[in-house]
């Protein structure tokens, strides 16, 4: 029996985050679905918290096209610095202010499958390998792709059970 390498688990638990991620919201009856809770936090409804993982795909997808093209991404994103990440995360949310539900519950299973396509286009070496593509610097391809997909869907479950809760 072989050992599951780091890019299948990666897949593994990113899908079946992704999938658990949409049960929750799927759980909640059609009627409250697009309701929002009562809450100091940035996100109110589960439209705010797919959006949040859309954008993300959208910038780890620039990241990667932009690196693999041999420019050096801007990042997190043109404008900001990983120290004001809460500011572009305020504007992530203010700019989907006007996304259905259901659209942002399209997009976002779009924009996965295409993260999960590029993930698969690696080997395993490549993604774990530190400094393998220049432009990931002292990291590597395996730290990007879990921040913005399995360790990402697992902070959003969390979001979505205690919006879910509050429903």
């Amino acid at each position: 029996m072989s050992e599951t390498s780091e890019k299948e688990q990666l897949l593994v638990n990113s899908d079946n985050h992704f999938r658990t991620l949409l049960h929750i919201v799927e759980s909640v009856p059609r009627g409250k679905r697009s309701r929002s809770i009562e809450t100091e936090e940035r996100d109110k409804n589960f439209r705010d918290v797919l959006m949040h993982l859309y954008e993300w795909h959208a910038m780890l997808e620039r990241w990667y096209r932009e690196g693999m093209d041999g420019d050096v991404p801007s990042m997190p994103a043109p404008g900001f610095k990983w120290s004001t990440i809460k500011q572009l995360n305020m504007q992530i949310w203010e700019n989907y202010q006007d996304v259905t539900l259901n659209h942002a519950i399209k997009k976002l299973k779009l924009s996965h499958q295409r993260v999960m396509t590029i993930i698969h286009s690696h080997t395993n070496e490549e993604i774990m390998t530190k400094k393998h593509y220049k432009w990931v610097k002292t990291s590597n391809l395996y730290s990007y792709f879990a921040a913005n997909t399995s360790n990402h869907y697992v902070w959003a479950i969390q979001k979505c059970e205690r919006i879910a809760k509050a429903l």
